[in-house]
């Protein structure tokens, strides 16, 4: 029997990886000649801009919370999160390559999970853990010297963007997404805006296009990531994830002529591989949200 949600949200999720990928190729496009932190304004900004649109909305009416330390937490991880992947985005040599370490986050929730909620996982999940690091190793190693600074900054992207969707995981018991949303958005576009004091510079029309494009998609995935993960459990889901990673070699390959390497292939495998097995390994009593973009 055709199981129509699980289609519905594999769909959904395709869909937002086809715009997180659109949004990795303007990031790079803008990155040229904007430094990151007006592009991370931008998102930020954008997303807020979005979201107060909805005000009218009953889900965003009520915006008090009793854990203002927990929305802190997440948008500050959150927003670092944003600015090591931005930054990745940018510099890799391959924006396939960039889109996959965005996706390392789930290779640590559970080490975030087990620290902070005493969540225990299985060994299964260690291994997997084990295989998706592998999978990153391989896909670093032929170009390793010019990658590996550029691979680490993703890596402490990857570590907290684990943060944020743990804190997210904590916020659910007592609040709304909506609430969590807007907080995120609030956050990130208040705390982006103080480098701008040193930072800023106006932008052309081409590069303000550019910057409303990042943000507009950007909060596109994000939306159709969130009905999407609501349709099916995220253990079944997950894989469908790493569409964003054949999206960003198509549009690496059509705009800067970009290959894949066998090493990348087989490392993408491996890592693809690895979240499988650890969504299969951990407890799903309370889906973890969907990464940030």
């Amino acid at each position: 029997m055709v199981d129509n949600r699980l289609i519905s949200g594999a769909l959904l999720i395709v869909a937002a990886e086809l715009m997180f990928a659109l949004m990795g190729a303007s990031i790079r496009m803008v990155s040229v000649d904007l430094n990151n932190g007006m592009v991370v304004f931008a998102r930020n900004v954008v997303g807020l801009a979005l979201l107060a649109s909805l005000a009218s909305h009953p889900d965003y009416r009520d915006m008090r919370t009793r854990v203002p330390h927990l929305h802190l937490l997440r948008g500050a991880a959150g927003l670092g999160a944003m600015y090591c992947f931005y930054y990745a985005i940018a510099h890799m040599p391959s924006l396939a390559n960039a889109m996959l370490l965005k996706l390392t986050a789930p290779l640590f929730i559970p080490l975030v999970a087990l620290l902070w909620l005493a969540e225990r996982f299985t060994w299964h999940v260690l291994a997997a853990i084990t295989i998706g690091f592998a999978g990153v190793a391989v896909i670093l190693t032929p170009d390793f010297s010019s990658m590996a600074p550029v691979a680490l900054i993703a890596s402490l992207g990857g570590i907290l963007a684990a943060i944020a969707k743990v804190a997210v995981r904590k916020l659910s018991a007592t609040e709304p997404a909506s609430r969590t949303v807007f907080y995120f958005a609030l956050i990130g576009t208040l705390v982006s805006a103080i480098p701008l004091i040193w930072l800023w510079r106006t932008p052309t029309s081409s590069q303000l296009l550019w910057l409303l494009m990042v943000g507009g998609l950007a909060t596109a995935g994000q939306l159709l990531l969130t009905r999407g993960m609501a349709c099916a459990p995220a253990a079944r889901l997950g894989p469908f994830t790493f569409f964003s990673v054949v999206f960003g070699a198509a549009l690496g390959w059509f705009f800067w002529q970009q290959t894949l390497g066998w090493s990348t292939i087989a490392g993408t495998l491996l890592v693809l591989l690895s979240a499988v097995l650890v969504g299969r390994g951990m407890p799903h009593s309370t889906p973890l949200p969907a990464k940030a973009g």
